[in-house]
């Protein structure tokens, strides 16, 4: 080749970890992160969850603990999930002010203050004995207006609590509206909604069911969770949480679903969520146990592509063990 025309060579901003960091074009921080965890009433010590390796059912205490080792390693945020003891028809232990969440919600705000955000999951799943998102008519079918009375029952309990960020996930139309109603006219104009708008009834979401003890006693969530054939209908739900008033916008699953984040990203100017769930977790998890893939390399890339679709902040289960990785390495060139 003549030197009159020198070949670009890309390599050379590849050579050295030092070069690769500094032209890095995407970044992961542990305060973009934020660790799910499940509380459960009624038992002595943390029940390990069976289909999602290192993760458990926690106790009051082991959430503390669990809860400040995040906030120590940096993670941004934590939500919390609850295990009632019982269950009813209309999940009433979701918004009773001594139910589970709602005193973890008390513990955590008095134990961490603001070093992370306490954020809740709002839904009737966990809570309700037929394992469905809302109360159910006499023919079995979701009552979508008297589910979002649910809903703005619980966010006043869990605000009441200590929430800093409320994210609503039962795919409800109206259900930003009637939180924000709620939340404004109770006085608790400073608590944010984290909409799950584009939440898709995915097959990566059975581990979950486990850990929340919350699968389906019949039937699915096809007639509110979203087509995974879909994405316009993804946009179109995003603008209609914002002009409810959302201040965060989901998409869930995320590693199945990039083209849709990225889609969102470029349609929004307000924060973009997404959750790596449960069923991501494990598959990794399975791969790493059987020595068929490196774990930590797999984990790590898998988050930097959900931050390169365009998610501000990930729901992860491994937050805090990625977090504890970025700072100890202080190094994103995975």
């Amino acid at each position: 080749m003549s030197a009159q025309f020198p070949v670009a060579r890309p390599r050379r901003l590849r050579r050295t970890p030092a070069l690769r960091r500094m032209v890095a074009e995407t970044r992961l921080d542990p305060a973009d992160l934020v660790l799910p965890m499940f509380v459960k009433e009624g038992i002595a010590e943390p029940q390990p969850v069976s289909s999602m390796p290192g993760v458990v059912q926690h106790t009051r205490d082991s959430l503390r603990k669990a809860a400040h080792e995040a906030a120590e390693a940096g993670v941004g945020g934590i939500i919390l999930f609850g295990v009632p003891a019982v269950k009813d028809g209309t999940g009433s232990a979701a918004d009773d002010p001594d139910g589970i969440v709602q005193l973890a919600l008390r513990d955590l705000t008095s134990d961490l203050g603001d070093a992370t955000v306490i954020m809740t999951d709002l839904c009737l799943d966990e809570y309700t004995d037929h394992g469905h998102c809302g109360v159910l008519t006499a023919a079995g079918e979701i009552d979508n207006d008297a589910t979002l009375e649910r809903y703005a029952a619980i966010a006043l309990a869990q605000a009441a609590a200590g929430s800093a960020v409320v994210g609503p996930s039962g795919m409800m139309d109206g259900q930003v509206a009637a939180i924000r109603a709620a939340l404004d006219g109770a006085g608790h104009t400073d608590v944010a909604i984290m909409a799950y708008s584009a939440k898709y009834a995915s097959a990566y979401y059975g581990p979950f069911r486990e850990a929340a003890e919350c699968a389906p006693q019949f039937g699915d969530r096809s007639t509110h969770q979203q087509d995974p054939a879909n994405a316009d209908e993804a946009v179109r739900e995003v603008l209609l949480d914002l002009d409810e008033g959302a201040d965060m916008v989901m998409v869930k699953p995320a590693g199945a679903y990039l083209d849709i984040i990225r889609r969102i990203r470029d349609s929004v100017h307000v924060p973009v969520v997404a959750y790596q769930v449960s069923g991501e977790y494990a598959m990794i998890e399975a791969a790493a146990e059987k020595g068929w893939i490196d774990r930590t390399r797999t984990i790590m890339e898998s988050l930097l592509s959900i931050r390169r679709a365009g998610a501000d902040i990930t729901l992860t289960y491994w937050a805090t063990e990625a977090a504890r990785i970025l700072r100890a390495s202080n190094v994103r060139d995975v």
